[in-house]
Order: structure tokens, then C-alpha cells, then sequence
């Protein structure tokens, strides 16, 4: 039990600092930070592997990349929705 609440704050906090690290930020307050935090785990290993320290089964500086990543794409993605609707 302790472990997924750890997953849970580790996620938060991963997807905070990737927030803070990407222009535009993640919209959805904590919820967003724990989506992007579970994204950016996935995407940062996927793209970088599973290297540096790893905390609540996180591999800790990947997965910030990662959602630095994830926060990027999603603010690109919603400029571009939101010239096209004009």
C-alpha cells in the first residue's frame, strides 16, 4: 500500500518539475502533474532507458526529461489547435 501511494507522490512531483521546466505549463493542478509525471516515466525511459537514481519505481532524471517532453508537445499541440480554430 505505502509503495502506490509512494508511485502516486513520485508522479506528482516528476510531472511538477517537468511542469516548471517547459514552457506553457500543465494545466490540471495535481491531476496534471500525476498524468505527466505517469507519462513522462514512460516516455523518459522509452527514449533515454532506466539510468540515474530511481525512487518509487521511477528512474528519476529520465522521467523529468520525459515530461518536460510530454508538457512541451501538449503546449505545442494546443497553440496549433487553437490557431486553426480562428
Amino acid at each position: 500500500m505505502i509503495g502506490i501511494v509512494i508511485t502516486i507522490i513520485m508522479a506528482i512531483v516528476i510531472g511538477a518539475i517537468g511542469s516548471a521546466i517547459a514552457p506553457g505549463g500543465m494545466p490540471g493542478g495535481i491531476l496534471g502533474s500525476m498524468i505527466a509525471g505517469f507519462v513522462g516515466a514512460w516516455l523518459g525511459s522509452w527514449l533515454l532507458g532506466a539510468w540515474g537514481p530511481v525512487i518509487g519505481g521511477f528512474a528519476v532524471v529520465p522521467a523529468i526529461i520525459g515530461a518536460a517532453l510530454f508538457v512541451f508537445l501538449l503546449t505545442l499541440l494546443s497553440r496549433t489547435m487553437n490557431s486553426r480554430s480562428y
